[in-house]
């Protein structure tokens, strides 16, 4: 799944709120971009990015405000309607992590369940949920048992579907003792583990650096990334002003508070 555009297009983007530095919650915007690849699974017309939803916005079934992922999942039929995104059918969905927030929106690095993000965009009938889960996120197995096909999170393993190979790492490196962390070794060897899959789309919470200095990563996982060279690397965590760079053989792609559509073209 090699990146074959050189910038994103906006598309759309959801109103929603979120934990303000300092204190005190705000009113900010979730853009939905496009972004050209070489493929995308058989009977898909894109694949759905997206990391960091860590907000709350209205729900455009009830009104009521929900998590920020439960709202774009719930968003996505009437967006197709308007013809700005692929019917939900048509898609694939790939989570980057870090999906909760408090339910006023301000509390930075409130850490939750995030059960109802999954389990929305499955709801909408999105061909595939998959991705991994950030430090802040909490999620039990057994919230995604009994669907057909269930959400998948990935660490360290991977899933195949329609011909694409998606493979994922959850959490990031630090003390083991807090929640969504582990040691360098263990992350290293989970890597490892995804890397060996050969995936067409890594997904991290925690990813590698950029070219910028801007785009903050990790550089010990960089470096895996780098020598395994998968054609697209999806990853959060930090945020990104610009959200694409390259990195040995292929790229990174910084979903951190953002929605991207990785769409076949040219």
């Amino acid at each position: 799944m090699q990146v074959t555009g050189d910038e994103l297009t906006t598309v759309t983007g959801l109103a929603y709120r979120q934990a303000r530095s300092g204190g005190g919650t705000e009113s900010v915007r979730l853009p939905v971009h496009r972004l050209a690849v070489t493929r995308v699974p058989d009977g898909c017309e894109a694949v759905l990015v997206a990391g960091d939803l860590q907000g709350v916005a209205p729900s455009p079934l009830q009104g009521a405000s929900v998590l920020l992922g439960v709202a774009l999942a719930e968003h996505l039929a009437g967006w197709a309607e308007q013809g700005l995104v692929p019917p939900p059918d048509r898609l694939v969905v790939v989570l980057a992590g870090d999906l909760y927030s408090a339910p006023t929106a301000d509390v930075r690095g409130a850490s939750g369940d995030v059960a109802d993000v999954w389990l929305a965009f499955a709801a909408a009938g999105c061909r595939l949920v998959t991705g991994v889960l950030g430090n802040h996120d909490v999620l039990a197995p057994s919230d995604l048992a009994g669907l057909d096909p269930a959400p998948t999170p990935l660490d360290g393993d991977a899933v195949v579907h329609a011909g694409v190979r998606f493979a994922g790492v959850s959490g990031i490196i630090g003390d083991p003792a807090r929640p969504g962390r582990r040691a360098e070794r263990d992350q290293l060897a989970r890597l490892d583990r995804a890397l060996a899959t050969a995936p067409d789309l890594l997904v991290l919470h925690e990813g590698p650096a950029g070219a910028r200095p801007d785009q903050r990563g990790n550089a010990v996982l960089g470096e895996r990334v780098r020598q395994a060279a998968p054609p697209l690397t999806v990853c959060g965590h930090v945020h990104w002003p610009e959200p694409l760079s390259m990195l040995g053989g292929g790229h990174v792609l910084n979903v951190d508070s953002r929605v991207v559509l990785l769409t076949p073209g040219r």
